[in-house]
């Protein structure tokens, strides 16, 4: 595990694109998770976004987020594939590698299992000619799928080699799932680790882990639960896990200070993340404040 593997949610930022896109890199770090807001709201027009991006020399980590996609039928079915065609679309042409999809919060949406293996199987082969992979999150408010080794075991099932599982730190911690169940993971299905905190112990209810992760994140190093995130991270490289780190802090605060602020406390936690796994005799310690 090194810096080059870590990058930032440009959601966590506030200012223009590019902006957001400068603060990150001058930072240290070498790439960042974007949205389809951060295109069809640029000023410029979604050309203008895509040559920000490329000019800004990051490599993007993903893009994010196609929502309640799986377990649909009928007309809400074949409206969810044409969003999807039009999401990978803009995914290749930000130059990014995968498309994130977060588990149905849908009232919709059935539980089936074999629905939601037919349609996550269906969007990994539309991604293919595409040359993309498709990222599954666990959203520890799902409606059916709220958990990350259920998540796993719905990709396994769907059996496509660029359809894999996207661990967010946030929804494991919020959900109080077992770090245990890691060891019956294929280490290569996991495609992107997603790390934040918050700084309450408990988040009981699916309004309140709603909540706290779209408003109050922190970054590993500065909430309640440093010593979890830090055996995450361990087990994680210990398991042989190579891939990225992105640092998924939304944070109605951090919106309130200008990008490099939040830009340098992502690469302070990025630190963080690495000094508890190369040192792991070491109790934790927090970052510098900023």
């Amino acid at each position: 595990m090194n810096l080059d593997y870590f990058g930032l949610d440009s959601q966590a930022l506030a200012g223009s694109l590019e902006a957001r896109l400068r603060a990150v890199r001058e930072a240290g770090l070498g790439q960042i998770m974007l949205s389809a807001r951060d295109i069809v709201d640029h000023p410029g027009g979604e050309d203008a976004a895509i040559a920000a991006v490329r000019a800004s020399g990051l490599r993007v980590t993903g893009f994010q987020a196609l929502r309640n996609f799986e377990g649909l039928s009928g007309d809400l079915h074949a409206y969810k594939v044409d969003v999807a065609k039009a999401m990978l679309d803009m995914c290749r042409a930000l130059g990014s590698k995968m498309l994130v999809v977060w588990s149905s919060t849908s009232t919709h949406a059935s539980g089936e299992r074999d629905l939601l293996v037919r349609d996550l199987r269906k969007l990994a082969m539309l991604a293919v000619p595409l040359g993309l992979r498709v990222g599954y999150e666990a959203l520890c408010w799902g409606r059916h799928v709220n958990e990350y080794p259920q998540a796993a075991a719905i990709v396994e099932d769907a059996g496509r080699a660029n359809l894999g599982v996207v661990l967010d730190s946030f929804h494991i911690l919020a959900a109080g799932t077992s770090l245990e169940e890691l060891d019956f993971m294929d280490c290569g299905k996991i495609f992107l680790v997603q790390l934040s905190d918050f700084l309450w112990q408990d988040v009981r209810t699916p309004e309140e882990r709603s909540d706290t992760a779209t408003h109050y994140r922190v970054f590993p190093g500065e909430g309640g639960h440093s010593e979890a995130l830090a055996d995450l991270a361990r087990k994680l490289d210990q398991m042989g896990y190579r891939g990225d780190y992105l640092f998924e802090v939304f944070n109605e605060d951090y919106l309130q200070l200008a990008p490099a602020v939040v830009a340098r406390r992502a690469y302070a936690s990025a630190k963080w993340v690495v000094d508890h796994v190369s040192r792991r005799s070491l109790p934790v310690r927090r970052p510098a404040a900023s």
